[in-house]
């Protein structure tokens, strides 16, 4: 067994390599790198190789040559000439195996002169081959400086200096090749790393010998120093001078050791928040540098500010060119592409920008998705940050002199093609950019920031000074150390912002009833945290932003951490850390309403994170064996100055049998070890079980953590691609029954929590993760991309193909007009149904002059079709077209998987089990086309009619204002700005005429975009002298159920007018004849309309149905009551109706001469009579014409607004006039049954009930 026993020992690196040219195999080109052969051939890449690795294999980490080849040198190999700058350049890398677990590699890369005379001379030969073809396609005119090259063009620079510069004279010049060392560590110590690194190469190109061989100082490092234990610090021996890393604690945050400077001095406070909300929502995030080491800063920095949540999708912070394919990935992904400095972002051809935020980290620069939501208290976030940067001397807008230096360099482009830095592996180096600083304005606004914060700068100045002294009590540069601090205090501050977010997360985690193992096999189905009673706490402000990260991944996965370990023993590290924390803040406000505010708590935990670290710098813990001789036989260890020799592998493949290292961790010390790197691993993942299960439990399409970076055969490539489609139909299936599960309720009473409704807020959140999936699926496999929303432009495709061939589009459309035929010979009169078109809807949207972009189209037109019910039957008419689908996607795109299309389709189905409201809600303001259809009786001469009739609709949004209809026309459409789901219409007329009485049926309203219909029951008469004697009447309108179920069905038969039953007294002239109901029906009736009214109030804000029709509808209050006073009541012999108005206003007149005789009988009694008399009063002189029976409406909607109608009942029971007008066994005379409904109504007494203002206009009380 090389290298010790098969748990990892803790070793500070694994292995030792050294990438370059093979000599044997010469020179191959990287074809996977991209278009290389208009290029010169020292700007082409060239295949790397792994030369060496010591040791062969450690077990505990299996060494994986092609991924390490890869990003040691993602680039491939690049060559200069002496003309070339030729500055070492370091960058980190990440491996991230297929259980999740986590590689790092810290790779230096320098350039060697080439000796070997085969590599010259065939370089030599492609210049001439290169040179050739170059002539016959450009013949320079006469004036040689002015021809450009088609690739020139974009450089910018003549041909004649090119020639010059970019050739290759074997004669004259020297060939340089790049070669890297590479260390393959643990864990991620980059300082530490890259010292090693800087000085193994500083020994091979000084002038004097290093001490010892080399081979003593890599023997050292791989065998000789340990890991340091949690929350210790270690120093050990590089080549010139001592080396310090140090580690957390398990009680402090994990390790973490990229400058977090760097990222800041970038992108400035403003874009780094922006792109932590991005990459917490879980968008796909794409960095785009020039620089290795900056893509992964950013990309660590990100993931690490992160605490307590972990980033669980595609990570590659460093994409090798080989893997651009993975660009359109349709799953969320954090990846790093490099850019070789020349190409702006326009030239970049992304495969979908729907849901992508896209960071230029070299041009201080950020694209990010649509509506995407603000950070929690965003703006003190962001000033908090800010006090610690300008502390720093860091201006929070970030450090402009990247972008100046970049549109420098941009200029010295031209002089600049000679030591093209931008090459190969090697990024620009950091002088030039420092040379140009010096002379920039960026200096003086920094002076000025400074002044601001008070820190004088000579004080600045001297630091800068004082930085190479070592400071007397840290061990380390001075430099170093405050790296580390501003790092801790950072993410001290980001980490607050989620103990104070989720403070009492704990409160709503649901613990499973069931044992681990069966909750693991459900555990898709289940629902681990109470999402609906956390946000219903949130402040306000908060809900757009925590309802979609609560339907993140990274939430789930750290909700199921939490229900998995119940004992502090096998808690997660991380939740550990954060629990204690949450804790301390729970102490802190012993519920004090801070935790509910949304005031904002600044991070207090700064100055103990600092001592800890501090305290480890002042005192090292651990000091390591120095390097040694190694037993090495004569001659060996020599080299040349300036080429990184050949290491005698025989010394290095094989670590010490024994020394005292070994000797001192005793075994029961390795086994205690190895407990505590299970538990206690600051590693960020444990591979025990509980990771694995949770994985496996969780498997949502993150299957991919990371693509195989290995030969990328068509047939891996299809693997992956085939892995993806299954993911996505799997987050479909998930999505939607999600969706299908909120919206009904079922699971959270499952769970027992009685009725928990989903919030408009999360059924947002819900709809717009379901427009991000849609995009992800149709922008997956596309062949060319155009336009930022992959779904809008295939629907764009689809409707132009319909445009030119309109008779395939009439004839697929017959089966739907020949329904509408149908439909018109049905005898009672109806609207003729809508066509069910898609091209229809796409116009709708088109016509919505508010939403700018495709992205915002494609989202309104899913919303649209989600409310008609119609989603997956338009989706499925678009993939129809399959010669369009395969001219837009390859082979194997997810729509041009058959079966998958299929069952994706029929997830979508399922929608049309439930209503949506999700357009008419969302798009508030614009205008849409109302048709309304009037039915008066056919009975009773409505053509007769001789008045002008008016009408007014409202609706939760609005209302029209009066309408007036032309006469006779009882059809007509018009247009308004969205009134919302409709509530009542008010309908009447101007009593003009001989004959001005109308009987009218009902009223249907129809929303043209929506296809929404209302049916608002009337039954009544309108005219004077006729029924209750109303010109005016307020419906109350029910929506009626779409046809589409019923299209879907293909039933033959007309569908049945499912209309509310509300028809009161349908076209009854005198009130009698209603069927009579005994006491008991009565006092059920008046609890149901009660309870409908309670139950409104207990359901959140955004959930609640129209209270207008609890109060007016069919078995709402007022009918109720109308029972309860219909009940006993005497009615005269001959034609008079009686009304109940009519009783009421005897029994206020009644009271009124009571009062004017001053008989008083008790102060409560007499504020009743009164409150009472002024309503009626108040209602009898509105100057609307409604009917009594109208008025007796008003009056129960005012009593129940003001809380009297248990007072006015008790009053009028006791009332002389109820004796006369009523017989003995009528309810209203019966004590018992008069308290009871006393009581009952007695129970509205805590709501505010608001009356829409349909039905009380008129009348200001």
């Amino acid at each position: 067994m090389s290298g010790g026993g098969s748990s990892a020992p803790g070793r500070f690196a694994d292995y030792f390599v050294i990438c370059g040219l093979d000599t044997e195999t010469g020179l191959e080109p990287d074809e996977l790198s991209g278009e290389n052969f208009e290029q010169t051939p020292l700007r082409r890449t060239f295949k790397s190789k792994v030369l060496a690795r010591y040791p062969e294999n450690v077990e505990w980490n299996p060494f994986d040559q092609d991924a390490v080849g890869m990003l040691c040198m993602p680039k491939g190999l690049a060559f200069k000439t002496q003309a070339d700058s030729r500055d070492p350049q370091f960058h980190s890398f990440i491996i991230t195996r297929e259980d999740g677990s986590r590689t790092f590699g810290f790779s230096l890369t320098f350039y060697e002169e080439v000796t070997s005379k085969q590599i010259c001379s065939a370089m030599q030969t492609l210049y001439h081959m290169h040179n050739a073809e170059y002539d016959i396609l450009h013949i320079p005119p006469t004036n040689d400086k002015e021809s450009c090259s088609s690739i020139e063009d974009c450089n910018g620079t003549s041909v004649s200096k090119l020639q010059r510069f970019n050739s290759y004279d074997i004669s004259r010049d020297t060939l340089y090749v790049s070669k890297c060392i590479c260390l393959i560590t643990p864990m991620s110590f980059m300082k530490a790393c890259k010292k090693v690194l800087e000085q193994l190469h500083q020994a091979v190109t000084s002038p004097q010998p290093p001490p010892l061989p080399l081979e003593s100082y890599i023997y050292n490092i791989l065998y000789e120093v340990p890991l340091p234990p949690a929350g210790r610090s270690l120093k050990f021996s590089g080549v010139y001078g001592p080396i310090i890393c140090q580690r957390p604690s398990t009680s402090e945050l994990p390790l973490f050791d990229f400058p977090v400077k760097e990222v800041f001095e970038l992108l400035g406070v403003e874009n780094v928040v922006q792109l932590f909300t991005c990459a917490l929502l879980e968008f796909q995030i794409l960095l785009y540098s020039q620089h290795y080491q900056r893509l992964m800063t950013v990309a660590e920095t990100i993931t690490a500010l992160m605490f307590p949540f972990q980033w669980q999708h595609v990570y590659v912070p460093i994409l090798p060119a080989s893997l651009l394919h993975f660009l359109d990935a349709p799953v969320p992904y954090l990846m790093g592409l490099h850019s070789n400095g020349l190409d702006d972002r326009s030239k970049l051809e992304l495969p979908q920008e729907a849901n992508l935020c896209f960071v230029d980290v070299d041009n201080h620069f950020i694209e990010l998705p649509e509506d995407l939501p603000q950070f929690p208290n965003k703006l003190e976030f962001i000033q908090e940050i800010s006090e610690i940067l300008m502390a720093f001397g860091i201006p929070p807008e970030g450090n402009l002199h990247c972008n100046e230096s970049a549109s420098k360099m941009k200029n010295l482009r031209a002089c600049d093609i000679v030591s093209d830095k931008r090459n190969g592996n090697i990024a620009g180096s950091p002088l030039n950019s420092y040379e140009l600083l010096k002379e920039n304005e960026t200096i003086a606004r920094l002076q000025a920031l400074v002044k601001r914060t008070g820190v004088s700068l000579e004080k600045l100045e001297v630091r800068e000074e004082t930085s190479s002294n070592k400071d007397l009590k840290v061990q380390c540069g001075e430099e170093e150390f405050r790296v580390y601090q501003l790092n801790i205090q950072i993410r001290e501050v980001f980490a607050n912002r989620f103990t104070q977010m989720f403070a009492d997360y704990e409160v709503f985690v649901i613990q499973p009833s069931q044992d681990k193992e069966s909750w693991f096999t459900n555990r898709e189905q289940m629902q681990n945290f109470d999402k609906a009673s956390f946000l219903s706490d949130q402040p306000e402000p908060y809900l757009p932003f925590l309802s979609r990260f609560l339907e993140t991944q990274m939430f789930a996965s750290f909700i199921d951490n939490k229900i998995m370990c119940h004992d502090e023993d096998e808690k997660d590290p991380v939740l550990r850390v954060f629990d204690s924390r949450v804790d301390k803040i729970r102490l802190l406000n012993v519920r004090t309403p801070t935790l509910r505010t949304s005031m904002y708590q600044k991070c207090t935990t700064i100055d103990e994170a600092e001592k800890a670290i501090e305290l480890r710098l002042v005192k090292i813990d651990h000091t390591a064996v120095h390097p040694h001789l190694l037993d090495m036989k004569i001659g060996q260890g020599k080299y040349e100055l300036g080429f990184f020799p050949k290491l005698q592998s025989d010394v290095l493949s094989i670590g010490p049998a024994s020394n005292k290292w070994t000797k001192r961790n005793a075994p029961a010390q390795w086994r205690r070890k190895d407990r505590q790197k299970q538990h206690t691993e600051h590693l960020r993942l444990d591979n025990d079980q509980r990771e694995k299960y949770i994985q496996e439990a969780r498997n949502l399409g993150s299957t991919i953590r990371q693509p195989k970076l290995s030969n990328l055969s068509p047939s891996v490539i299809a693997q992956t691609n085939w892995k993806f489609v299954e993911g996505l139909l799997k987050e479909c299936r998930n999505k939607t029954k999600r969706m299908l599960v909120e919206k009904m309720g079922r699971e959270a009473v499952e769970l027992g929590h009685g009725e928990v409704n989903i919030t408009g807020v999360e059924e947002n959140t819900l709809i717009a993760s379901l427009c991000d999936l849609l995009e992800r699926i149709w922008s997956h496999g596309l062949q060319v991309k155009q336009g930022k929303s992959a779904l809008w432009s295939h629907l764009l495709h689809f409707q132009e193909n319909r445009q030119r061939k309109p008779t395939s589009g009439s004839f697929s459309t017959s089966g739907v007009l020949l329904d509408s035929e149908r439909r018109k010979s049905d005898a009672s009169p109806a609207m003729s149904p809508l066509r069910i078109s898609l091209i229809q809807d796409m116009r709708h949207i088109q016509n919505i002059g508010e939403i700018k972009t495709d992205v915002g189209k494609a989202r309104a037109w899913v919303r649209l079709s989600m409310e008609k019910k119609l989603l997956s039957r338009h989706l499925k008419q678009l993939l129809s077209d399959l010669e369009l689908t395969k001219k837009l996607y390859k082979r194997y795109a997810f729509l041009r998987c058959d079966d998958e299309k299929e069952q994706f389709l029929y997830h979508l189905l399922s929608f049309n089990a439930v209503d949506y409201f999700c357009f008419t809600n969302v798009f508030t303001t614009i205008l849409i086309p109302y048709h309304i259809l009037i039915v008066p009786s056919k009975k009773l001469g409505g053509s007769m009619f001789t008045a002008n009739p008016w009408i007014c609709i409202s609706g939760e949004l609005s209302e029209t204002g009066v309408l007036q209809i032309p006469r006779n026309i009882l059809e007509m459409t018009f247009e308004c700005q969205n009134l919302g789901k409709l509530t009542t219409v008010q309908i009447g007329h101007d009593n003009s005429g001989l004959y001005a009485k109308w009987l009218v049926e009902y009223v249907m309203v129809r929303n043209e975009i929506t296809g929404h219909t209302y049916k608002f029951p009337c039954g009544r008469w309108l005219g004077k002298g006729m029924d209750d004697g109303s010109l005016e009447r307020i419906l109350v309108g029910e929506l009626l159920t779409s046809h589409t179920e019923a299209d879907e069905r293909q039933c033959r038969t007309p569908p049945l007018q499912q209309s509310p039953s509300m028809i009161r007294r349908f076209v009854t002239i005198s009130p009698n004849n209603k069927p009579k109901l005994n006491t008991g029906q009565i006092q059920e009736a008046i609890g149901e309309a009660v309870n409908g009214i309670v139950k409104h109030f207990h359901k959140p804000e955004k959930e609640r149905g129209s209270l207008t029709l609890l109060l007016c509808g069919e078995s709402g209050l007022v009918s109720a009551l109308e029972q309860v006073f219909q009940h006993g009541f005497k009615s005269p012999r001959l034609f008079k109706n009686v009304f109940i108005w009519d009783f009421l206003e005897k029994a206020q007149t009644h009271y009124e001469t009571l009062d004017q005789n001053e008989i008083v009988p008790e102060e409560n009694w007499q504020t009743r009579a009164r409150s009472f008399c002024r309503f009626v009063t108040a209602i009898n002189n509105t100057p609307r014409n409604i009917g009594k029976d109208g008025k007796f409406q008003m009056l129960v909607c005012l009593g129940a607004r003001d809380h009297l109608l248990h007072h006015w009942i008790a009053l009028l029971a006791d009332c002389p006039i109820t004796a006369q007008m009523y017989e003995d066994i009528a309810l209203i005379k019966d004590h018992t049954l008069v308290n009871s409904l006393i009581r009952v109504l007695q129970t509205l007494q805590e709501f505010n009930i608001t009356l829409e203002a349909s039905l009380v206009k008129g009348i200001d009380i």
